[in-house]
């Protein structure tokens, strides 16, 4: 995937997660897993320029695992907020768990591709 798209992804993914939260009880238990999905969603967006000037392969793997870390933090803080009842706005979660999804396999792959292309490098 071109690197411009993904990163506009991550952007839309993670504005789209902050316009969700308005549909997020605002009681003890909504407002923290409000904080946490925003922080978890807007985390790969806001340092994925920061693996694209990785300093070497590894480096970059380690980052880009950190965002996968985050995407999936963000899919489970979704799936809490919907079992809780903390939302009615079904039809969104459900839109935004299929994005995350996305993104995650978007992720996978990309590491596994670096560490492919780093172990044919080392050989």
């Amino acid at each position: 995937m071109d690197k411009f798209k993904l990163e506009e992804r991550l952007i839309d993914f993670a504005s789209n997660i902050i316009l969700f939260t308005s549909h997020v009880d605002k009681s003890y238990s909504g407002n923290h897993l409000v904080g946490q999905i925003v922080r978890s969603s807007t985390s790969p967006a806001l340092n994925y320029g920061e693996a694209q000037s990785a300093e070497s392969k590894k480096d970059f793997i380690h980052k880009m695992g950190i965002f996968l870390k985050e995407l999936r933090e963000t899919f489970n803080c979704l799936k809490i907020i919907e079992r809780a009842k903390l939302t009615t706005n079904i039809e969104l979660i459900n839109k935004l768990k299929i994005k995350v999804n996305e993104l995650i396999s978007i992720f996978v792959s990309s590491i596994k591709t670096a560490k492919t292309n780093s172990e044919i490098k080392n050989r």
